[in-house]
């Protein structure tokens, strides 16, 4: 938990699109005091490894912009939803601790129905060059019986 977690609630909170803000009132939702470093513009940017205050607005859906140091005032602005991260992903697929793992009948059903003989390539063409070539060509030959049908010409 972190000392900034409250900004995050209050951001979460808010209906508008972009949120002005003073240093003060951030102090106020905060309840602590902003570091001397709030004095660099760098400080407010949106790089998450900036600080612990950065993944607050970030996770909250907003983006600091519009800095103003001399008049200590910023606006957070509501940010498009980021994509899900590849393990937070895959962890929504993953079944609970709790539930129950129950084996439907039809699972593995037609196990054993048909075998693979061994050193047999699964990734090599069915036809090679020769055999696809007499199929391109048969192709070609109903396609012009067709086309003569059409125009009314004989066989």
């Amino acid at each position: 938990m972190s000392k900034y977690d409250a900004l995050g609630r209050f951001l979460r909170n808010q209906n508008a699109e972009r949120v002005s803000m003073s240093f003060r009132e951030i102090e106020k939702v905060t309840g602590t005091k902003l570091p001397n470093s709030k004095q660099y513009p760098a400080w407010w940017s949106n790089n998450p490894w900036n600080s612990v205050m950065t993944k607050v607005w970030l996770e909250a859906g907003f983006r600091s912009e519009q800095v103003d140091i001399a008049g200590e005032r910023l606006v957070f602005r509501r940010d498009a939803p980021q994509p899900r991260k590849m393990e937070e992903s895959a962890a929504m697929f993953e079944p609970s601790p709790k539930a129950k793992v129950i084996d439907h009948p039809i699972i593995g059903s037609l196990k054993g129905t048909f075998t693979i003989e061994p050193g047999w390539d699964l990734t090599t063409p069915v036809l090679d060059a020769k055999e696809l070539d007499g199929l391109d060509a048969g192709i070609d030959k109903t396609a012009d019986l067709i086309d003569e049908g059409l125009r009314g010409g004989s066989r």
